[in-house]
Formats: structure tokens, sequence, C-alpha cells
């Protein structure tokens, strides 16, 4: 009887041990704080890291590549130029040096149109506002005398694919910019027209838009009327004033 006891308690205990046993390796190792923080701020160091240097990598070819695409949509708003110059928007007067030190980004511009002979074609506005998505960047052609357009092309936007992106895609829309209209821009539903010669049909479907790119264009031309309106200063001249003091 005394041995069955014994026996019986050495099973008790081996089954006590390897309950123990499965218990221990059950418990979740704890984790440290300072190690997981520590990982994480690394982890994002690194990634910040390479954001910066993608970015730098890739930020002159994007400047580039949106510099090429400015100057040709110049070329297209503006039909009949032969060469334009840049005028930046200093002390409210047209300028084409900055104040030394000063950054060109920080500036208004816009770009004076020029035939074979020098005359002026018209000037180039390019303005972003918001659309029904996000900014639309619009660049158009303008002649300050005669107060007409002469082209309207979008540089950037991010408007619904099949509705919004009708403002560049419908060619029947931007057309419209291209045929001498009068400003200020008035739009108006297809077909509700009074044959003004400030009209511009708006999009079905598009008429937050298409409404946006109108307006844009008549912001613009409300903020510079007054600049262009003192007229333009020659090229030619200006030049020769920089390097004569020079």
């Amino acid at each position: 009887m005394s041995q069955e006891n014994n026996k019986q308690d050495s099973i008790d205990v081996d089954i006590k041990l390897e309950n123990s046993d499965s218990t221990d390796a059950q418990a979740p190792k704890e984790v440290s704080t300072f190690r997981l923080v520590a990982t994480l701020a690394i982890a994002g160091a690194l990634a910040g890291l390479l954001i910066v240097l993608v970015n730098q990598h890739t930020k002159p070819i994007i400047d580039k590549w949106k510099a090429e695409q400015l100057q040709l949509a110049v070329y297209e708003v503006l039909p009949g130029v032969e060469s334009y110059d840049t005028f930046y928007l200093v002390d409210n007067e047209l300028s084409m040096s900055l104040p030394e030190g000063a950054k060109e980004s920080e500036f208004k511009r816009v770009y004076v149109g020029r035939d074979a002979n020098g005359g002026l074609v018209g000037v180039a506005i390019s303005r972003g506002e918001s659309g029904y998505q996000d900014v639309i960047m619009v660049i158009f052609g303008h002649d300050p005398i005669s107060g007409k357009l002469s082209g309207m092309k979008i540089l950037d936007s991010k408007e619904t694919p099949g509705l919004g992106d009708k403002i560049f895609k419908d060619m029947d829309f931007v057309d419209q910019f291209f045929a001498g209209p009068d400003t200020p821009l008035l739009g108006v539903k297809i077909g509700a027209g009074k044959g003004e010669p400030n009209e511009i049909d708006m999009i079905t479907g598009a008429t937050i838009s298409s409404k946006a790119v109108i307006q844009i264009i008549n912001n613009a031309l409300e903020e510079w009327k007054p600049i262009l309106d003192k007229g333009i200063p020659e090229a030619s001249v200006e030049v020769a004033s920089v390097e004569e003091s020079q």
C-alpha cells in the first residue's frame, strides 16, 4: 500500500512539473519599451533619409521637366510668338531682374511674347486655384490691348477622371479660349448663351471644374490688369541698363 502511495505521489509530481514547464513555455516574453521605441526611431530615420535622397535626386529632373512644359505652354497659348521674356512683379512694377539675393519662387511673373520683329503679341499668365478635387493650374494667353484671350492650357489638374478632366480633354471646351473671346469671361450652360463675345460654354457634367477654369482666368486678369495697363517695359532697354550698371 505504501509503495502504491509513493508511486502515485511521484506521478503527481511529474504532472505538476510538466504543467509548470508548459505554463512557462506559453508565457509571452515581455518586450522592452526602450527597445521598441529605438527600433521605431531607427526605422523612421532610415525612411526619412531615403525620402530625402530620392527627393534630392528627382527634384532637379522634375523641375527641369516642368520648366520645359511651361515653355511649350507659353508658345501654345500665344500663337504667333517667336520669343518671350519673363517679367517679375517687383514693388508693383514689371521687371526682368530681381532684387539681389531674392528667390525667384517668391515673385509672381508674366511671360511677354513677341513676334519676329519684336512686336508685342500678348502675355501669358499662369495661376492656380481650387477646382472640384484639388488645385487646377492654368496658363492662358491675353492681349492687353484688345482684352481678348488667345489660348488656354491646363498645366496641372487632379480633377475626376471621365468628368472633371474634360477641362483639358474636351477640345470643344478648350478651343473656345483660342477663338479670341472678350474678357472678363462669362461661363454659360450649353444652349443658354446669348451670343455675347465673352461667353464660354461650360462642360455638362463637369460644371464646377469648367467654371473654376473661367474663374481662375478672370481672377488673374483682375489682379494683373492694373499692372499691364501701366505698359510693358521694352526688354532690350532694360537689359541694356542692367549691363551698363555692371
